[in-house]
Formats: structure tokens, C-alpha cells, sequence
């Protein structure tokens, strides 16, 4: 079944050609009657013992639910799915690929594992393995990863992290993130804030970001720094500005307790320089309790703002998707406060349904392989590598390395060469980012219900971007008594 044949280059190509909805072979037409005779008993064999089997291969007819299928606005990712998909067919004859979307959220995912409706492969956040796991809500995968020799080649924490008290694995990473600040390259030549090499001279400090916005904001007109206060994500970037001012914002007691700091001295302080970005300063978008995750790289990308806080993962949206051209975005480190300087590392994982079958998991799997996402470096996998970073460059998305979730060298070289043949942008725009991703500022996720805290903190974000007189000690205050509530509830 694991034959492997050669992936075109012109894969891309293809892939825009040929519409593919499934992987099944096309059903033959013929009336001749001898060839009818054959297949009564080809399927009277099919069906012994209730399981269905494929004609063409003998081996169980397998259909996924790829929620992992790209957006109906992404057309060319789309084409490159199909791609994928015709691979798969040409592989796995009995395995039918059916395209599911599916963007993860807190709200829909627990309704739809009640109703069975989850699809076989999605993708959700490094916040969310331990309670899908406590849940039983993904498939446990170890027993296929162990098969195909893939559990030793995963990054030992990143494991960890997808795994439960008794070391039973779940999910593996699609990639993963730091984050940083991307930069709109047009507005800092605009504001006149480039070296003599062409390069943005970005902040190294919270400090100097205020003061560099308050820059591009007179010399443009553009919002300096586009800040989230609309919904959950608010709270996520603001952590990290509250550990660079020192704040811890959530203590494990290591006894399946919790203790919320959110009214701490050094998080009071960061929500308060944040407060004067938008009333001292006056860099910030028009209305930030407008914007989300989107709109912050709409705001990026269009020009709206100069500074946005995002992660390597996501260079496509404000480029592929907003428009930026793709020489004039930049990266770098997120600003340094009076503690240090601190990034949120994370990333996206794959799960599959709870409901899914061994051999529904092993054909995702193998899409991932085909893919490129697999700890191979198989000629599919190296050929999905290149399929991707094709579509990326014509696309106009950076060709970026990957952050290293596996710990195979062959796959690790096999992606340096795939970049180095289709970069598209000049390094030294993200040096400086990869640099300090690479340093000992990285930081998990605060612990406990965190999403819920971000949502806390995101009240405050609202209420002090909104409101000059916002008393923020009695806002944090308030905070974190109501996380303090939800952390000691039974609440999810």
C-alpha cells in the first residue's frame, strides 16, 4: 500500500487544471455482462464478515474528512490540495479524500464532537491538547505513529505536550510560532525610519516602539501599531507585553490548582503602557475594540498600521491575502521591556476525530506525508515541500524556513534546500527575528484555562483603550477575581 512514485514539480500546474473531489476511481461504465458477472462477485466477497473492500486493491475502502482544506477564498491552495488529493488517489485507490474546512474554535468544537461531526483531520492551538485529551474528544494515535517509526522523531516537548499522563500521543505538529512584530516596510520608508541599506530600523523596546510609531504616525498619517481589543486574541498579545514588564500572570500549585496574578504590580504596569499608547501617545488604529486577528493584518498589510504583533506562520495573510507586496513586509523581535525581552512560542497541531478509525487515520496520515507536513523525506514529501513553496512564491507569500518540530536531520536539510531553491525575499528582513527565536526568550502559553483569561484581559484592553479616566488597578483587580472564579470552577 506505501508505494511510492515520483510527485511532479509540475504539480501545481496540475493541480489548476484538474478539479479532484475525491480519490475514488471513477466508476466503470461498461454493460458488458461478463464484466457485470464479476463484479456481483467481486462485492459478494467485498461484503463478507460486514467489512466493504476495495475491487481495485483488496484492502478496505477508507474515506477522511479533510478539515485541513483551505478557505474558498484561497483558490490557488486550494489547486494545490487537489494536487494533493490526485496523489493520494493515485496511491491509495480505495481512499476517498471528501474536502471539509473547518477553522477551529472553543465555541463549535465540543458540539460537533457530540454530534459525530468533527472531521477526521483538523487543525487547532498548543492551549487546547491537554483538555481535548481530559475530554476524550481526539483519537489517540500512538500505536500508527509508532508504526511508522514517527513517535522518536517528534520534538520531545512538543510531545509532551500532546500527550496524556500515561505518555499515549494525539496529535502531531503541523509547525511551529513565535511571535514578533511584522512591519509594514512602505510606512517605515515613508517615515523615513530605514538605514542605509534599505533595512527598517525597528524598536527594541516597548519604549522605543511608542516612540517610533508616534514617528510614522505624524510622518504618515498611519496608525504606528495596530493593538487587539475585540475578542480573545487581545488578551494573548497582551501577555506578552505584561511579561516584558515582569508579570507572571498564572502559577501552577502543581496540585491541579491555579493562582491568577492579573492585579500583580508588573501587570498593572503593562496594561498602563498600553493605556498610553492610545491616550499619551496616540499611535493606535481608530478603534481597536474593532479589531481581531484579521483585521490586525487587513490594518498591516493594506497600510492602515505600521507595527502589528504576528507570528512566522502567518506571513501570508497580510501579503497573500491583504495585498502587501512581498519585499516590504519585515520581522522582528517583540520589543524588550524593563524584565527582558519575551516571545509566546506556540503552534498548530493535527488532530483527528475520536470517532475515526485506525485506517481513516493512517490515509490522513499519509496526506499529511504527501503533504510535506510528515517527518519523511520520501520524494512525495520532499515534492509537497516544493508544491507548497511554489505556491507560496507565486502566490507572493515568503518562503520562510519552518520552525523545527521535528527532530529528523534528513527532513530538517530536505526543507533548507526547498527554501534556498524558492526564497523569495531577502533573509536579512527576518533575521533578526529568527534570531531571537532561536534565543532563551520563548515562552508556553500561561497555564490554566487560558482562554478564558485572555478574555478577561481583553475587558480590560476595551475599557482602558475607550475610556482616558480607566482606572487600571481596579480593572486588573477585577480581572483577576473573575479568573481567580474560573479557575476554581469546573468550567472548560
Amino acid at each position: 500500500m506505501r508505494m511510492k512514485k515520483v510527485f511532479s514539480t509540475l504539480l501545481a500546474t496540475t493541480m489548476i487544471a484538474t478539479m479532484v473531489t475525491g480519490c475514488g476511481s471513477d466508476a466503470d461504465t461498461s454493460t458488458n455482462s461478463t464484466d457485470d458477472t464479476k463484479q456481483d462477485v467481486e462485492q459478494t466477497a467485498e461484503q463478507e464478515d460486514g467489512e466493504e473492500v476495495s475491487s481495485d486493491s483488496g484492502e478496505e475502502e477508507v474515506t477522511i474528512t479533510l478539515g485541513i482544506w483551505p478557505e474558498d477564498t484561497l483558490t490557488e491552495d486550494i489547486a494545490m490540495h487537489e494536487g494533493f488529493v490526485e496523489k493520494m488517489k493515485e496511491l491509495y485507490p480505495n481512499v476517498t479524500c471528501e474536502p471539509s474546512y473547518y477553522k477551529y474554535s472553543t465555541d463549535t468544537f465540543m458540539p460537533m464532537v457530540e454530534a459525530g461531526t468533527v472531521p477526521t483531520i483538523f487543525e487547532s492551538w498548543f492551549t487546547e491538547p491537554k483538555k481535548l485529551i481530559k475530554n476524550e474528544a481526539v483519537a489517540d494515535i500512538t500505536d500508527e505513529l509508532e508504526a511508522r517509526g514517527w513517535l522518536d522523531k517528534m520534538n520531545p516537548s512538543i510531545k509532551e505536550l500532546l500527550s496524556d499522563e500515561k505518555g499515549r500521543v494525539y496529535g502531531i505538529p503541523r509547525d511551529g510560532y513565535a511571535l514578533g512584530l511584522m512591519l509594514n516596510v512602505e510606512l517605515f520608508e515613508e517615515a523615513g525610519l530605514v538605514d542605509d541599506d534599505g533595512y527598517p530600523i525597528y524598536p527594541k523596546t516597548w519604549d522605543e516602539l511608542a516612540e517610533t510609531a508616534k514617528t510614522i504616525k505624524e510622518k504618515t498619517g498611519s496608525a504606528g501599531f495596530c493593538l487587539l481589543a475585540k475578542d480573545g486574541a487581545g488578551g494573548w498579545h497582551f501577555s506578552n507585553i505584561a511579561w516584558g514588564f515582569g508579570a507572571t500572570l498564572t502559577t501552577d500549585n502543581g496540585d491541579g490548582t491555579y493562582t491568577a496574578h492579573l492585579d500583580s504590580d508588573e501587570a498593572i504596569k503593562a496594561m498602563e503602557y498600553v493605556k498610553s499608547l492610545r491616550w499619551d501617545y496616540d499611535v493606535l488604529t481608530a478603534d481597536p475594540t474593532n479589531e481581531d486577528w484579521g483585521t490586525g493584518f487587513m490594518q498591516l498589510g493594506t497600510g492602515g498600521a505600521a507595527m502589528y504583533i504576528a507570528a512566522n506562520d502567518a506571513v501570508n495573510q497580510p501579503t497573500q491575502v491583504n495585498g502587501l507586496p512581498v519585499e516590504k513586509l519585515a520581522m522582528c523581535p517583540i520589543p524588550a521591556g524593563p524584565s527582558g525581552q519575551y516571545s509566546l512560542y506556540g503552534g498548530t497541531p493535527y488532530f483527528f476525530s475520536k470517532d475515526a478509525t485506525s485506517a481513516e487515520i493512517n490515509a490522513a496520515l499519509d496526506y499529511l506525508e504527501i503533504m510535506g507536513k510528515a517527518p519523511v523525506a520520501t520524494e512525495d514529501a520532499i515534492a509537497g515541500m516544493e508544491a507548497d513553496a511554489q505556491n507560496k512564491a507565486s502566490e507572493g507569500v515568503p518562503v520562510l524556513k519552518r520552525f523545527p518540530c521535528w527532530a529528523a536531520q534528513d527532513v530538517l536539510d530536505a526543507e533548507a534546500q526547498v527554501v534556498e531553491k524558492y526564497g523569495n525575499v531577502d533573509p536579512k528582513m527576518f533575521q533578526s527575528y529568527f534570531d531571537a527565536a532561536a534565543g532563551d526568550g520563548l515562552r508556553l502559553e500561561e497555564p490554566g484555562k487560558t482562554q478564558k483569561m485572555y478574555d478577561e484581559l481583553t475587558k480590560v484592553l476595551q475599557e482602558v483603550v475607550t475610556n482616558q479616566d480607566a482606572d487600571v488597578a481596579a480593572l486588573m483587580k477585577t480581572a483577576n477575581d473573575n479568573y481567580q472564579t474560573i479557575l476554581d470552577s469546573d468550567e472548560e
